[in-house]
């Protein structure tokens, strides 16, 4: 089970980071640069 929630994780990453790197508003890439620091922790396992 922890698999699949660690390949869930990493698949959200995936998109979010596209969506910064792509995304032309300033305040676009920001929202997607927080919303990816807790998924990079969780794929990490940092609590």
């Amino acid at each position: 089970m922890t698999l699949v929630y660690l390949i869930i994780v990493a698949a959200v990453l995936i998109l979010v980071v596209e969506r910064c790197i792509k995304g032309e508003d300033l305040m676009t890439q920001a929202t997607a640069a927080m919303v990816a620091i807790p998924l990079v922790l969780r794929l990490l396992r940092v609590k």
